[in-house]
């Protein structure tokens, strides 16, 4: 549930989401501490792990590396699976499912969990007991998915490549049985760094798949420069792009809107306590990444679908048909449709996310059983509609930014096509960026604590 909590923005109880100390300084003073900088070194030895196991290949033998190439460039959800576990699914690694089954469990149970009154209750009361027993189903959830989604994604691959197609059901349970075995290991490290490292140690090992693939891809860019199929201003816009995208994400995970709260004075015999003047903070982003990657699994779906019948049958078409305009694509007109409906769907779980995680009408009753209220406003209804409006308005705007950034990987192929240039683009650059701030905020209070001993 912690990578959920990491790739999202945040509750909005939440304090400050900004750094206090520069970046550099940060990292100095981080390495001169020796508990800290044992923390930072044992993360360093599992992403070392991590990425010599993405080159372990499952015993798959004779396939082609053009026939993946080949997949991978027709197949957007191939390519951003590829990205997310850093090469490892071009590779057919042991690594191929990455922490996509994990993460999908935590996400259908933490939902779960919020529409279902008694485990909420279980979690708000149940203290370390509830979270274990939560962190129990999410394994064995994540274990039935790693099998269904093994099973599925050789059925997809079963498709392009013949010698995955002629294989016996017993060698393909062997292959979903290492890829199961890969993806329980991965998040066995991650939860390692959380316990001897410092930071999510999920969100980390996600992070750390989409770094692996930053390597390859520059090296694509500057084959492609060198080769001539990508000039000198094509490269230098895309590096532009990829500034203004990296700064934009910065700027509105760390942006909220502050809703000042008055707290009563009370008189407790000659002291008199409270009056101070405190804000309640909503995050623009706060969903995170989390309503892109449920609108992603959607618009992909009718092609997964589609891959289950013969290419020559009429539901494979029918499905290929309906799955053209719900990608979006900037080459033609249906995938200005795919575009639409990519935005609409990251606008609907944008605003149900929120709707789940706050909940203005016990925030209204808190407020007025504390004796604190909202300068101008009185407690009660009107502090709900009050609060109501706001997080609406500050939903809308975090849906739009959500939307610009998920679909500028489509507009990288208009500049240049390059292979994995979505990489710098939309869910992967958002969730390198999200996981890196809540890593260095950690370290951060990690040093303020140190200095305040």
């Amino acid at each position: 549930m912690g990578a959920i909590a990491s790739l999202g923005g945040g509750g909005g109880n939440r304090g400050d989401k900004g750094l206090r100390l520069g970046l550099a300084e940060t990292l100095r003073l981080a390495w001169l501490d020796d508990d800290i900088r044992a923390r930072l070194q044992f993360v360093l030895l599992i992403f070392g792990i991590y990425a010599l196991g993405v080159h372990v290949p499952v015993p798959i033998v004779g396939v082609d590396p053009n026939e993946m190439t080949n997949l991978l460039a027709q197949n957007d959800f191939f390519t951003l699976l590829n990205t997310m576990g850093g090469g490892a699914f071009k590779r057919l690694s042991i690594f191929a499912l990455g922490l996509g089954p994990y993460i999908t469990a935590s996400i259908i149970l933490q939902v779960l969990t919020l529409a279902n009154p008694a485990w909420k209750k279980e979690m708000q009361e149940g203290g370390e007991y509830a979270r274990r027993q939560q962190n129990r189903r999410t394994r064995l959830l994540t274990l039935v998915l790693c099998v269904f989604q093994g099973w599925g994604l050789l059925q997809l691959l079963a498709g392009g490549i013949p010698t995955i197609a002629m294989m016996n059901p017993g060698l393909k349970l062997t292959v979903v049985l290492f890829w199961t075995a890969g993806a329980m290991f991965l998040l066995w490290l991650g939860e390692q760094i959380s316990e001897r490292g410092i930071g999510n140690g999920v969100s980390l090992m996600i992070f750390a798949g989409i770094v692996i693939s930053i390597p390859n891809l520059l090296t694509t860019i500057g084959g492609g420069i060198q080769g001539g199929t990508v000039q000198l201003w094509q490269a230098g816009l895309i590096f532009l792009l990829f500034l203004a995208i990296t700064w934009s994400i910065v700027l509105f995970t760390v942006a909220q809107r502050r809703i000042p709260i008055q707290h009563m004075r009370r008189n407790y015999g000659t002291k008199s306590l409270g009056g101070q003047t405190s804000y309640l903070p909503v995050s623009v982003n706060m969903a995170g990444v989390i309503p892109v990657i449920f609108a992603i699994a959607l618009i992909y779906m009718p092609s997964q679908f589609a891959a289950a019948f013969p290419q020559t049958s009429p539901v494979h078409q029918t499905l290929m048909n309906v799955g053209r305009f719900f990608s979006p694509d900037f080459t033609n007109w249906r995938g200005y449709v795919g575009a639409l409906v990519y935005c609409g769907l990251i606008f609907l779980f944008t605003y149900m996310w929120n709707a789940m995680m706050y909940n203005v009408e016990d925030i209204a009753n808190n407020l007025k059983r504390a004796g604190s209220y909202i300068p101008g406003i009185r407690p009660g209804k009107q502090t709900k509609d009050f609060l109501d409006g706001v997080i609406s308005r500050v939903t809308f705007v975090g849906a739009l930014f959500l939307s610009v950034v998920a679909l500028t990987p489509y507009l990288f192929p208009l500049i240049a096509n390059i292979p994995g240039l979505a990489l710098i683009g939309g869910t992967s650059l958002l969730i390198m960026v999200s996981v890196a701030l809540e890593t260095m905020r950690q370290i951060e209070a990690n040093l303020l604590t140190k200095q305040y001993e």
